[in-house]
């Protein structure tokens, strides 16, 4: 495994993706996604410029976070319980996977409790599978509607997980219905929402994501193979 030739051949894809759709590589963040790394490699990663990396499980965030402390921006990525969330309010940048009023609910209060803010992506099952969490596309802008007046979660944009298939190009309908969603919350001018990011792409298809509009891709596999 090569990690360095690994990153920057992930790099030369980012540019060359975002340059076919009008943008630059400094458009797009890479979440590295290092559920699969060793604390080692992720310094490896650190070392050679990554600055946000993503995990699935809370107790991985508290594990490596010990070690590797504020280095980087902390993504949680994973499905999030909410009896769980206080083990990480302190420590994650955004919090990729809200998906119920009653999660934010519960972020907002342990967030409150050290004033800090946390920055959330709503979690959309654009596919519709059964075996994927998130809200249905339809149910996306009226719960948005209830998040006004919170003072500790802030909505930043909304997170989607394609199906995986063996042609990447079978995932793009998905992408492009996301963006469009995502328009049309922008146009909504809810207070304390906006759509800053659209998180979606992973190893497999996170070309045609950017391509789509992604702004912020969670590589894994692809770096540690």
């Amino acid at each position: 495994m090569n990690i360095a030739a690994n990153l920057k051949h992930t790099r030369e894809i980012i540019e060359e993706s975002a340059n076919a759709n009008n943008r630059t590589s400094e458009d797009i963040i890479l979440v590295a996604v290092t559920k699969t790394a060793s604390t080692e490699e992720m310094q490896e990663l650190i070392d050679l410029g990554v600055t946000h990396v993503g995990e699935s499980k809370v107790q991985e965030i508290t594990r490596k976070y010990e070690i590797l402390g504020d280095q980087v921006k902390w993504h949680m990525i994973g499905h999030l319980q909410k009896n769980k969330v206080k083990y990480i309010v302190d420590k994650v940048e955004y919090i990729h996977s809200l998906d119920s009023y009653e999660l934010a609910l519960e972020i907002e209060k342990r967030a409150g409790r050290i004033n800090r803010r946390v920055k959330c992506l709503m979690e959309v099952n654009i596919s519709g599978e059964e075996s994927k969490y998130g809200l249905a596309p339809s149910a996306v802008k009226s719960m948005l509607e209830k998040f006004a007046e919170f003072q500790h979660v802030t909505i930043v944009g909304l997170m989607t997980m394609a199906p995986y298939v063996e042609d990447p190009e079978e995932t793009r309908q998905y992408f492009r219905g996301l963006k469009l969603l995502a328009d049309e919350v922008r146009d909504m001018n809810l207070k304390n929402i906006s759509m800053d990011y659209l998180s979606m792409g992973m190893s497999n298809d996170f070309q045609v994501a950017i391509e789509e509009g992604a702004n912020m891709v969670r590589v894994g596999s692809k770096l540690f193979t």
